[in-house]
């Protein structure tokens, strides 16, 4: 019997965002749990300064930085992307001009949290080369990451979510008071967050006006658009969604935060390791689990997401009130991260949901590729 040939998978990690250090941590996980049986692994590391390189040695590289939180520094041979008209795609070195450094991909595993990784933007590029990729197209990746269009257009759907305002930075620094009427008609505490980034980065519980400002100032420094939330605190829930045009929801999970933090933060989800506790399956009763995993499986076709997204949502503590709070198209992959642990729950330990993952990739180029490009008039 002839074995089946590996795939050649290229794992994308660390990108232009502020969660360039989760995205190791990331790659990290998925990498260790891939079957060196079937996939031959091409990592690519992307420095804050946007250039591509191969990175020798990444799983020694990415464990030695993870621990500290550290960024990905200048690695191996400059990599660009290019056509090539028998294969997907080529991953080349032409500084060096090197033949052997060209290697042929037959699909990219994107492991890149936040802009410049999460948005679009490089599913755009992989859609240029014609090459398959883990997780939703350039539509599903935008509107997953701006979290205003991303609730206009749940709430089109009649998905429930939290009232809130959307503020850009160039109208508040003009008129400084709009933002403060906006909360004042929230009611406090509210929570103000950049439209586009993940993580909990630039996210502040305000408990009063005189801090407003100070949340908005930060949440500008990631974003030109910010959302300041009516809260709705009590229980912090989150399920996973699988699949592509079918897609199916894992059990659902509780984040508690423990100790001095308000809410699950930053410092509360990788700084602190005593910030937060994860119950899977979550204690609430069968039918609002039903409920919510139904939500997050409609809010996944809204979207027109594909292949992964962890949708997250809060809820009062007797469950009355559920509003689904974001989606997010690459959830974290880390040891802590609640995506694989729902899946796990549900019956799919990490290297199949991987399997998984990358046959959706492929299912979902087959299916974009068979589309006409051409139009030829009727006679």
């Amino acid at each position: 019997m002839v074995p089946k040939k590996r795939l050649k998978v290229g794992v994308l990690f660390g990108g232009r965002s502020g969660e360039h250090e989760i995205s190791l941590r990331s790659a990290l996980t998925v990498m260790s749990a891939m079957d060196p049986k079937r996939y031959e692994v091409v990592p690519i590391g992307i420095g804050r300064d946007g250039r591509w390189h191969l990175e020798h040695d990444a799983l020694k590289v990415l464990a030695e930085k993870t621990p500290h939180l550290a960024a990905l520094s200048a690695g191996g041979p400059p990599v660009t992307i290019l056509p090539h008209p028998n294969r997907h795609a080529l991953v080349a070195a032409p500084a060096r001009g090197d033949a052997g450094l060209r290697r042929s991909l037959d699909v990219i595993f994107p492991v890149l949290h936040g802009t410049y990784g999460e948005d679009g933007t490089v599913q755009g590029l992989l859609d240029l080369a014609g090459l398959p990729y883990v997780g939703s197209g350039m539509l599903g990746s935008a509107v997953g990451m701006d979290k205003d269009v991303q609730k206009r257009l749940l709430r089109d759907a009649g998905i429930p979510v939290v009232e809130y305002f959307t503020i850009q930075r160039a109208d508040f620094r003009e008129r400084p008071a709009i933002a403060a009427r906006m909360a004042g008609k929230l009611g406090y505490p509210v929570f103000v967050k950049p439209a586009a980034l993940g993580s909990s980065i630039g996210i502040s519980r305000v408990k009063r006006a005189a801090d407003l400002k100070a949340a908005l100032d930060d949440a500008f420094q990631y974003d030109r658009k910010a959302l300041i939330e009516a809260a709705c605190e009590g229980r912090e829930l989150e399920c996973a969604v699988l699949g592509n045009e079918r897609p199916d929801a894992s059990v659902v999970g509780e984040i508690i935060v423990k100790g001095r933090h308000e809410f699950y933060s930053y410092e509360s989800k990788y700084v602190d390791p005593t910030g937060s506790e994860v119950k899977i399956p979550a204690n609430i009763p069968r039918a609002a689990s039903e409920k919510i995993r139904a939500i997050a499986v409609a809010a996944f076709k809204a979207l027109e997401l594909r292949g992964m997204a962890r949708v997250d949502f809060l809820a009062t503590r007797d469950l009355r009130e559920i509003y689904l709070n974001e989606v997010n198209t690459i959830p974290g992959f880390t040891a802590i991260s609640m995506y694989p642990k729902l899946w796990e729950a549900t019956g799919i330990p990490l290297p199949k949901l991987i399997d998984r993952l990358i046959a959706l990739a492929v299912e979902e180029h087959r299916a974009r590729a068979a589309l006409k490009i051409t139009y030829q008039p009727k006679k």
